[in-house]
């Protein structure tokens, strides 16, 4: 049986929804970062695809054999990149992972160079064992006893020098270039070299330290090395593999014949050479050395070779310290007002640098070649990120505590060292496949083609519910138009405090919603008629429909809010963006469900035209029960 009328007062529940709009308009207005004009507050947060902007498509590999790495390692790259892209005041992008290999980045509105976030991948600390010239040309490296006037070694900058870590009273380190030291400390350090020739000294070729091991060669690099093998020739391969030190082409001029051949070889076949024969080799210079592919010099275990600005080329040590040691790094003013790099390490990155530096400080077992010395005849450490050297400190001192690298450096390049250093300790290396930019001519098309699409499917929608409930069609309309708003005054909310990003497929799931609503109204006027047919009047019949409408609605609302909640949590990309729009406006429809609808419907049920057939939509039904309830007249008169 119905519940008397009395209990239903539908003024309260339309208050209730009345305070809400207020609410979220208060916070659409003045709330969350509201800035600029009315009209500036009420525009949502609108996606790549709305307004335009920059994607940038990375590929990861783990090796020079283009393995792809696992989801556990390319899950937290993504994780890096997006800290590192939100690190250069990028916060709205999107950083996403597809397919087992690529990360994709999306930064709606501008358009910008994000390649940077990608490119420094992997972060290695390795004592510098050699220096040699890395032009690529057939000169012969300087012959110069070691004084305190030596000359650079060939390839180094002249009036440059290498910055050097001294430890400070505060036990942290610093690295100070000379009075004419290069910008950043990214010059070689200048120090004489013994003349290699086929009868020198070990001393003087700085034999690899006693800590490197031979690892095996992996069988498609193997393969690859015997194809290098056959294009240089017997002869250059021969020649190449004999030598133990950087070639001296002027005390042999012939064996530069014999070595051009290297110089024709691209990036990728340099990378498979074994790293004794890309450092001795002269003809293989910085500019194959430095376009090597990401991850070829990455294996901790190994001594690699690697250039620095693109002049010198180092023979590097097994790493001793990885980014992953490094706990956090700032660009900071130091007491001169001038810009440094703070580093700071974990628990055993502390324990695995003091190590670093005091094998390098002692140069313990004469590791470190006169060639690769600083000014002071210290061991240098190269910071290297992928396959080229970010600086080459001179290490002045056994550093128990956190460091400094002071140089020459603008904020611009302190912040990009620090970003480098703090994000650099990816898992994977990636290399750009796709960079697009979205013009915001073209997103202005979308957003007109979406708005479009959304507004002819509420039109049709409209049309159809006056055509074929009338007045009843007002409710839906209202409820709609009311739906519309909170849906639009939630996006503006959420789009300041979550970061919600309105795309074409949040679009399409808010068409969608217009389904689910229309549903709720099918579910509820049917219920109705069939209250009528029943023999009840029209407005016992509202309660009594509400009451049994009430649970479909809800069932059919909460299965499409729990598929666009399982949606949202296995999909990637613009895919959550219509699951989340799809589930915010289901839930908004509910809330105008309850407020608006039923309340509203309990007040046209108190009104003459709700009882007009023509009028209410009701259509047969209230004909039907007209003439169920005649026989019971002439009955009554009779008796």
């Amino acid at each position: 049986m119905a519940p008397p009328q009395g209990q239903m007062r539908p003024g309260r529940q339309l208050a209730v929804l009345g305070l809400i709009f207020v609410v979220l308009y208060l916070l659409v207005f003045f709330a969350g970062g509201a800035s600029g004009s009315f009209k500036d507050r009420l525009e949502p947060r609108l996606g790549l695809d709305l307004i335009g902007g920059t994607r940038v498509t990375l590929e990861a590999t783990n090796s020079v054999d283009g393995k792809p790495p696992t989801a556990e390692n390319l899950e937290e790259a993504r994780q890096i990149i997006e800290s590192r892209v939100n690190a250069f005041g990028v916060a709205e992008a999107e950083v996403v992972t597809e397919g087992n290999r690529n990360i994709v980045i999306s930064l709606p509105g501008e358009n910008r160079d994000l390649t940077d976030v990608g490119s420094a991948a992997e972060l290695r600390f390795r004592k510098v064992l050699k220096a040699a010239d890395g032009s690529g040309a057939a000169t012969a490296p300087p012959a110069a006893a070691p004084t305190a006037s030596a000359a650079p070694p060939s390839g180094a900058p002249s009036g440059s020098a290498a910055p050097k870590v001294t430890p400070s009273a505060t036990g942290e380190a610093k690295v100070s270039p000379s009075a004419s030291g290069g910008q950043g400390g990214m010059a070689p350090a200048p120090s004489a070299s013994a003349t290699p020739t086929p009868s020198a000294s070990p001393s003087a070729s700085a034999a690899p330290s006693a800590s490197a091991s031979a690892e095996p060669v992996p069988a498609s690099i193997e393969e690859q090395r015997k194809a290098v093998e056959q294009k240089v020739g017997a002869a250059a391969w021969q020649a190449a593999s004999g030598l133990q030190a950087p070639a001296d082409l002027s005390a042999d001029p012939s064996l530069g014949d014999k070595l051009k051949p290297f110089s024709t070889l691209t990036p990728q076949e340099v990378a498979v050479l074994p790293a004794q024969m890309q450092f001795n080799v002269p003809t293989i210079g910085c500019a194959q050395l430095d376009k090597r592919p990401p991850a070829s010099i990455s294996d901790p275990k190994q001594q690699v070779v690697s250039c620095e600005d693109g002049a010198s080329k180092y023979l590097l040590d097994q790493a001793k310290v990885l980014g992953t040691d490094v706990d956090d790094a700032d660009a900071v003013l130091d007491q001169s007002n001038s810009w440094v790099v703070s580093l700071d390490f974990t628990g055993d990155g502390q324990g695995k640098w003091t190590a670093l530096t005091r094998e390098s400080f002692n140069n313990e077992g004469q590791a470190c070649d006169a060639t690769a010395l600083g000014q002071d005849g210290k061991c240098r450490v190269a910071v290297v990120l992928d396959n080229e050297i970010v600086s080459s400190p001179e290490i002045q001192g056994v550093l128990t505590g956190n460091s400094q690298i002071t140089g020459q450096f603008t904020q611009k390049d302190a912040s990009t060292l620090a970003s480098q250093l703090r994000y650099g300790a990816l898992p994977v290396t990636f290399e750009q496949q796709e960079a697009q930019n979205v013009t915001a001519t073209l997103g202005a098309s979308h957003l007109r083609a979406g708005l479009l699409a959304a507004g002819i499917g509420m039109l049709l929608v409209i049309i159809y519910a006056f055509f074929y409930y009338r007045l009843l069609g007002s409710v839906i309309f209202l409820s709609l138009i009311l739906s519309a708003l909170l849906v639009f005054g939630a996006l503006v909310v959420l789009g300041r405090q979550i970061g919600f990003t309105l795309t074409l497929a949040g679009i399409a799931g808010m068409i969608v919603s217009l389904g689910v609503a229309a549903d709720s109204f099918v579910i509820y006027f049917e219920r109705l008629k069939d209250e009528i047919r029943e023999g009840r009047s029209p407005r016992s019949a509202v309660p009594r429909a509400w009451i049994r409408a009430r649970r479909t609605i809800i069932s059919a609302n909460a299965i499409t809010l729990l598929s666009a909640v399982v949606l949202y949590v296995v999909s990637v990309g613009t895919v959550k963006g219509f699951a989340f729009a799809l589930g915010l406006a289901t839930v908004l429809d509910l809330v105008v469900v309850f407020l608006f609808r039923h309340p509203i419907m309990t007040m046209f049920a108190r009104t003459r035209a709700f009882l007009s057939p023509r009028v209410s939509g009701l259509g047969r039904a209230l004909p039907a029960r007209s003439q169920q309830t005649q026989p019971r007249n002439p009955r009554a008169k009779e008796a």
